[in-house]
């Protein structure tokens, strides 16, 4: 118990691991720590000079049952119930979400058609939905924000960057929850949805301002994961149980997810609904109609827009001649991420709506991820791209012996030339595996059809330009692995 004590004192968010580590402990073994049983005094740590002394055992564990309840994602503060822990066997397994119950578990009897009892699990889907969502951003406001800021382990300032406008959305999603609700009639069902939906659904503009912020709070809470306190700080928090093994990111990325999901959620209840439910009449306007779609593309427009500005802002250019008139005029992003070139150096490359721009990645003074422009950046309309075949190493030549020292095979690899500018040299370039090869050239190909298409009908609407709904948010993807890209196509 001492080495416990010890280690608390140093580090305060390790006394609230460990105080939750022996209330579960004592819960299940009944058993309670005797109240005069004395520690010896510890060092004091510096950074929490003034504020742990050593102190009796009640005393600490009035502390303890403190920092609890004020990091507890519980709505009361009541302490951990001596109950056996073994029925709550999802908690211990860190599933993704927390309930999986259906609506047919919540009756014990109905009279309802196949086709509505789809209807009545979906629309139950989306109130569940609702409500995890409310309890993981009280979640993280409790757990991560305020704790954060009580231990100085961030500044407000920062924090107000990272969390963004969180507060916000949680009164928003708790609106539409007790909405959701107030449907339910005395056996469980809901009937009419649709007008629900309909009137809410404007409520989501609150995301453009939350997640254009996303671009520059993720950049930063990787900057400050390389502290020793921060990183240690997240890591425990992400060990213990209430995390599910998520990191603040995913927590953070959570209200995004939600937001691309409500339009498939619609699609399945107007699909499940009869020809002659009242829904008939909203539910094909609140799907076909403008609002939500326009919504959630509105979003991704300013998201992207964010996201540009972002990155043109960390680019650094040694030569006068590399600031072309396409990088600034460019709006949103195609996709961004790691590549090599021949000679086995990693780049990070941007594709802009109108220019290719390969850069090195380095720090700026205060740790911050910066970009020094490599060579002469690409207009979008002047590039030519070439698949190059994964060769064995008899036909690569030079190529083939810089990427792979001359023993295995040429994988992966594209070659970016430009056309009718002799002093630019072309750019033979390596993704780290097949699939994000393949993404790589989609989005080039994509980028050099409407930079042409652009430049040669500059009357046509700005609407018209924009890329493919489905490529215009790879801007999201380090394009780094197979895991990544699944996992950003699954959502």
């Amino acid at each position: 118990m001492h080495d416990i004590v010890t280690d608390l004192c140093v580090f305060l968010p390790d006394l609230v691991w460990a105080h939750q580590k022996v209330s579960i402990q004592n819960s299940i073994s009944g058993k309670l720590e005797p109240s005069n049983k004395r520690v010896k005094p510890v060092a004091k740590s510096n950074s929490l000079t003034g504020v742990i002394t050593p102190v009796k055992t009640p005393a600490l564990k009035r502390i303890g049952q403190s920092i609890s309840r004020s990091i507890s994602f519980r709505t009361d503060a009541r302490p951990l119930p001596p109950a056996p822990l073994r029925s709550r066997t999802k908690a211990s397994s860190f599933p993704r979400r927390r309930n999986s119950q259906c609506w047919s578990d919540t009756v014990e009897s109905h009279d309802l058609t196949a086709k509505e009892i789809k209807r009545q699990e979906v629309i139950y889907e989306l109130t569940q939905g609702e409500k995890q969502l409310i309890e993981d951003l009280s979640l993280v406001k409790k757990v991560y924000y305020e704790p954060m800021l009580k231990l100085d382990i961030m500044t407000e300032s920062e924090l107000g960057q990272i969390f963004g406008t969180l507060d916000s959305l949680i009164p928003l999603h708790e609106d539409l929850l007790a909405r959701l609700e107030r449907l339910r009639g005395s056996e469980k069902t809901v009937g009419e949805v649709g007008p629900t939906l309909l009137n809410w659904f404007p409520c989501l503009e609150a995301y453009v301002t939350y997640c254009c912020n996303q671009v520059g709070a993720k950049a930063l809470l990787d900057h400050k994961k390389q502290q020793k306190r921060v990183e240690h700080f997240l890591r425990l928090c992400q060990e213990s149980s209430f995390s599910r093994k998520l990191d603040l990111w995913n927590f953070l990325d959570l209200p995004r997810s939600r937001l691309v999901k409500y339009p498939l959620l619609l699609k399945e209840i107007q699909k499940c609904t009869p020809p002659d439910h009242p829904d008939e009449d909203t539910l094909p306007d609140a799907v076909s109609c403008f609002l939500i779609q326009s919504i959630v593309a509105e979003v991704n427009k300013k998201t992207g827009e964010a996201e540009c500005q972002f990155y043109r802002r960390g680019l650094i250019y040694l030569e006068e001649s590399q600031r072309i008139t396409e990088i600034h005029q460019s709006r949103f992003l195609y996709c961004h991420g790691e590549l090599k070139t021949n000679k086995g150096q990693k780049l990070h490359v941007f594709l802009f709506e109108l220019a290719l721009v390969l850069t090195r990645p380095v720090e700026d003074r205060e740790g911050g991820q910066m970009f020094n422009v490599y060579r002469q950046p690409l207009p979008n309309t002047l590039i030519n791209l070439e698949e190059i075949p994964d060769s064995e190493a008899g036909g690569g030549g030079t190529f083939r012996g810089a990427f792979t020292g001359g023993n295995d095979k040429v994988k992966n690899c594209f070659r970016v030339s430009s056309r009718g500018r002799s002093k630019v040299n072309p750019y033979c370039l390596q993704a780290n595996d097949s699939f994000s090869k393949q993404q790589w050239i989609t989005c080039l190909r994509q980028a050099i059809v409407q930079s042409r298409d652009r430049s040669a009908h500059t009357s046509q609407s700005p609407l018209s330009l924009h890329p493919d709904p489905a490529l215009c948010h790879i801007a999201d993807l380090s394009l780094s692995s197979d895991t990544d890209m699944a996992d950003h196509t699954s959502r």
